[in-house]
């Protein structure tokens, strides 16, 4: 789930406690997710954890360098694996 639903998805009394719980402020976290902008790796473990999973830093927050961020990660999450090229097809 990306962060703009999970915040969009708490009450209006949940959003700023979640803020809060990651040591940032609502305002702060909309204007980043309106900007586009990559979030500090220490909110995003923050993120995660305070969102109970649902907001990943491999999948929402870091989808493209998560594994040079975390590398201790990479054993529990592998990447997927890639789609087979048309020259592998060719050749099966």
């Amino acid at each position: 789930m990306n962060l703009r639903d999970y915040i969009k998805n708490l009450s209006p009394q949940e959003r700023p406690d979640f803020a809060f719980r990651c040591k940032t402020s609502l305002g702060y976290l909309r204007k980043a997710i309106s900007a586009q902008q990559t979030f500090h790796p220490k909110l995003c473990v923050r993120i995660e954890r305070e969102s109970g999973g649902l907001v990943t830093r491999r999948d929402d927050l870091h989808p493209d360098d998560w594994a040079e961020i975390w590398p201790e990660l990479v054993e529990s999450h592998p990447p997927p694996p890639a789609a087979p090229s048309r020259t592998d097809e060719a050749s099966a």
